[in-house]
């Protein structure tokens, strides 16, 4: 079985590691692993009720933001008309982003490699 997220997550964490080896990130995992019961009670204790945290964060502030956050996905987020698909998992996630970016964090959706890669390099030149 494919996890076609994981995968994308994968290659932006190598193509960091790669061109800007100096950039501390990290990169959520818990998302792509299975956890036991009492794995999955351990870490609901330990995080925030209905913070989504995204996938990717890049702890290197520039220009007017602290720092760049990133939700990476499989597909695109959007219906055909630029609205978010109404999906609670989703919307959580928008919400999230909408927080961070109201606290001074960059944060945005991506859905494949050259996105990322090119909101990472746009981010980082500032």
């Amino acid at each position: 079985m494919r996890h076609l997220e994981y995968d994308l997550q994968v290659a932006v964490c190598r193509y960091l590691n790669y061109q800007y080896a100096q950039v501390l990130f990290m990169s959520d995992t818990i998302a792509s692993v299975k956890l036991t019961a009492p794995q999955a009670i351990r870490n609901k204790q330990i995080q925030k009720d209905s913070f989504k945290c995204p996938d990717l964060i890049i702890f290197e502030p520039r220009g007017i933001y602290h720092g760049l956050f990133i939700e990476l996905k499989k597909e695109s987020p959007y219906k055909k008309n630029g609205e978010l698909f109404a999906n609670d998992h989703l919307q959580g996630q928008h919400k999230t982003m909408q927080d961070l970016s109201n606290k001074g964090y960059q944060c945005h959706f991506a859905w494949t490699f050259e996105q990322a890669k090119s909101i990472i390099d746009l981010y980082l030149s500032i």
